[in-house]
């Protein structure tokens, strides 16, 4: 197997995200650096709700309510994968961006440099939750460095 010295994780919380997290922790050993990129799709700056928030007041108000909201799961994210890495005495770092899920990940990788990139499996057919698409033929194109897709859990 491999060997591998940084990895750059791109993980949300979702269980696919989880699996690659849990893949990554896997493939390094201590001493190693992980580099963990959480992606905002840029689709919540649309998800103002304008139907029902008939002033600029009230959709401002829900807007930060969203924000914070937001952060508040990314910071339980970030602080779960951190703790997991230090635990195996890994370097850690974390990255949060706002945009398309493939364009702020090749660009991320672009300026780190690592030796994997890993990521989580499309959601399959049937389980809920918000599928922000990952342009996977935009990475392969443009990542320097492998790409590895951890399989959904079962």
């Amino acid at each position: 197997m491999p060997e591998y010295h940084h990895i750059l994780l791109a993980s949300h919380g979702t269980p696919g995200a989880q699996a690659a997290e849990r893949t990554a922790l896997a493939l390094l050993a201590s001493g190693a650096r992980l580099s963990q990129l959480v992606v905002v799709p840029d689709l919540w700056k649309g998800m103002m709700g304008d139907d029902w928030l008939n002033n600029a007041s009230t959709r401002d108000a829900f807007g930060r309510h969203v924000e914070r909201q937001l952060e508040r799961e990314i910071a339980e994210q970030v602080a779960r994968v951190r703790a997991q890495a230090e635990e195996r005495g890994l370097r850690y770092e974390s990255r949060i961006e706002l945009g398309k899920p493939a364009d702020c990940l090749i660009a991320f990788a672009g300026g780190l440099g690592p030796d994997l990139v890993v990521i989580g499996s499309p959601r399959p057919r049937g389980v809920l939750g918000l599928r922000s698409r990952m342009d996977l033929e935009a990475l392969v194109r443009a990542l320097a460095a492998p790409l590895l897709i951890a399989p959904y859990p079962r």
